[in-house]
């Protein structure tokens, strides 16, 4: 819709997509449960994929494997990204206020604490399935950026995380009533949409659908996700407690600095390993 300025308003959309009795089905939470299907679909379609359509001396990955990676993932997201929001965002409110930790309903997820418990929880899938972990990371990463981009989608039905002011202008610039201003803004949980979603998914299955070098496909997602939200972090208004940190830079694009210089270092470990070996 529009206001009679000519800008566009955020259109109010109910969170809950479903009431059943005392039960309330959340926009967001059916966006969690569209990024686990779409995990799944791709994570199958991975496994024709080299090199884990033609394993030489270990057992070739199956379905059953794929299923249990999400199991596991989901837990890493869920209490990674809650962990994250707490420690990355809120520490001081949260350390006098311990038991807040645990009312997720109260929302709040940081994306780089969910990475740090996919990567925890990676680890233990690995060592308890005796694959090499950068293996499972390489079958994963190009899975991940679908349920990013589906996260985004919930974000913009919520009317949160919205971007910083923009040009009157701008025809996409968008009026956002949950932020009490009353001017445009930039969609930012659009941009992230088809930056961090859909963009980066196009760049990181084109690139894994070949055999390379263990460790390269999980070193681009790294470096790609950093940069893309990095970028669009230009665009996003910064958390209101926080604001912009050193160097002018937002905490989000601060915890984007050590995933692309990881990146990095793996890409140049990558390099060093025949793909001839990985197999």
């Amino acid at each position: 819709m529009r206001h009679n300025a000519g800008m566009l308003i955020h259109p109010h959309i109910d969170p809950v997509a479903l009431q059943l009795g005392p039960l309330a089905i959340h926009w967001y939470g059916l966006t969690y449960l569209a990024a686990f299907g779409l995990f799944m679909l791709l994570g199958l379609r991975r496994l024709r994929h080299e090199p884990f359509a033609s394993l030489r001396g270990e057992a070739a990955w199956s379905r059953q494997q794929v299923e249990d990676i999400l199991f596991f993932g989901v837990m890493g997201v869920v209490l990674g990204g809650r962990i994250g929001y707490c420690l990355f965002y809120k520490p001081l409110y949260y350390a006098q206020h311990p038991l807040e930790m645990l009312a997720v309903w109260q929302g709040g997820m940081s994306f780089h604490g969910g990475m740090l418990g996919v990567i925890v929880a990676m680890v233990w899938f690995a060592r308890s399935r005796r694959k090499p972990f950068l293996q499972v990371t390489d079958l994963v990463a190009p899975c991940v950026p679908t349920g990013l981009a589906a996260g985004r989608v919930g974000n913009f039905i919520n009317g949160e995380l919205w971007g910083r002011f923009c040009d009157p202008a701008l025809p996409w610039g968008m009026v956002f009533p949950g932020s009490g201003s009353g001017l445009p803004r930039h969609p930012s949980q659009v941009y992230q949409f088809f930056l961090e979603g859909l963009l980066l998914f196009v760049v990181l299955w084109w690139f894994a659908r070949k055999p390379r070098a263990q460790g390269r496909v999980s070193a681009l997602f790294l470096m790609g996700y950093g940069v893309l939200r990095f970028v669009a972090e230009f665009f996003r208004e910064p958390d209101a407690h926080l604001g912009l940190l050193s160097l002018g830079m937002s905490m989000g694009q601060w915890l984007c600095v050590p995933m692309v210089l990881g990146g990095l270092g793996l890409w140049w470990w990558g390099g060093r390993v025949k793909s001839t070996e990985l197999a």
